[in-house]
Parts: structure tokens; C-alpha cells; sequence
């Protein structure tokens, strides 16, 4: 596999290609002074032609760069599910997901492409996740939830049962969110209440 994106959050996809037995060819980075571990080649700023006989993961957390740079990438996107996630056969996971460490995707659920669903987050049965969407480490997403396109769950938050989300949120850390929210909106606290702009 090669990933596109070699800061922090490529190291943790770097761990979950390896730890499920595969292999990391090469990273594409704008940055030449980027440090990759030991045996991972720098492939400089992304080539078409590069490395095309292998899937691709653009491994770069924030969400609104990631949408911005899936559109020009023309390689076949992969998936990287690290061997420790609880993955259920009754789901759908979208090309390009990162499905980190001890993560929980329940029956039912469908996630969109280039979504992270994060260290030990928990996502439960029959969720809709959209596309570009990151579920920060620890977050719990209970039964029924949907969650549009590009937002963001931070670290530690809750939503309750049957939550619609809309698309380019925030959601603070530990933020339990009882109702729904609608697009653009930031919301944070116990109960999460949404922030004037």
C-alpha cells in the first residue's frame, strides 16, 4: 500500500498496515523533510504514474484537506482496518477508511469513503456515516445515528440513540450530544449546546 500524507496520523495507519501483515511501499508528502520510519520510502509530491499498482490511504486527519486532495488522486483507493478492530460482517466500509486500533463498528452500520473512525471509538448498530467524516479516539456513537459529510466527533464524545448530525460539524471533546444538529454547527458540552458564531 502507499499513503498519501506522512505527518502523525500516517504513523498510526503505518501501524495498522504493518500490524495486519501487509506493507507500506512508499509515502507521497509535499514535504521532503518529513521522517519516515526506517524502510518507508519518501516518494515526494503525488505522481499518477508512481507506484500505480498499489492501493492508495490519504492518511491525513483533517478532514477538509483530505476532501480537498481524494478529488486528484487517480491510483485505487484501499482500505487500512487494523487486525485489533471489531469489525462486523453485517456492515459496509467505504474505499480509503482508516479503521484504527480497537475500534468497534457494530451490525447494521454504513460508512462512507475516506472516513477515520479512530482509537478505540465505538460505532453501534445501523449508524450512517458520510464521507470524509473523522471519529476521534474513544468517541461512542450509539444505535441509529447519522453524521454528514466532513464532521468532525472529537475525542471522548457521546451521541445518544437515533441523532441526526449534519454535514461539516464539530463536536467537542467529550461533548454528549442529546439533539440533533444541523450543518455547520459547532457544538460542545454536557449536554452539548451549539456555539454562536
Amino acid at each position: 500500500m502507499i499513503l498519501y500524507g506522512g505527518g502523525g496520523h500516517a504513523k498510526v495507519v503505518m501501524d495498522c498496515i504493518w500490524d495486519a501483515a501487509s506493507s507500506v511501499s512508499g509515502v507521497f508528502d509535499d514535504n521532503p523533510k518529513i521522517e519516515l520510519p526506517q524502510g518507508v520510502q519518501y516518494l515526494g509530491s503525488y505522481s499518477a504514474i508512481v507506484g500505480f499498482q498499489y492501493p492508495i490511504v490519504v492518511s491525513i486527519g483533517n478532514n477538509k484537506i483530505r476532501f480537498n486532495v481524494v478529488p486528484n488522486i487517480k491510483h485505487r483507493f484501499g482500505k487500512a482496518i487494523h487486525p485489533s478492530a471489531l469489525v462486523s460482517s453485517y456492515c459496509q466500509i467505504g474505499d480509503g477508511c482508516m479503521i484504527l486500533h480497537g475500534s468497534i463498528i457494530q451490525s447494521g452500520t454504513e460508512i462512507g469513503r475516506h472516513v477515520i473512525v479512530n482509537t478505540a471509538a465505538s460505532v453501534d448498530h445501523d449508524n450512517i456515516i458520510g464521507n470524509f467524516v473523522h471519529i476521534a479516539p474513544h468517541a461512542t456513537l450509539c444505535g441509529g445515528v447519522q453524521i454528514g459529510e466532513g464532521t468532525f466527533v472529537g475525542a471522548g464524545a457521546t451521541v445518544i440513540n437515533n441523532i441526526k448530525i449534519g454535514k461539516w460539524c464539530t463536536i467537542g471533546a467529550g461533548a454528549v450530544v442529546i439533539d440533533d444538529l444541523p450543518d455547520y454547527s459547532t457544538a460542545v458540552g454536557v449536554p452539548a449546546r451549539i456555539l454562536d458564531k
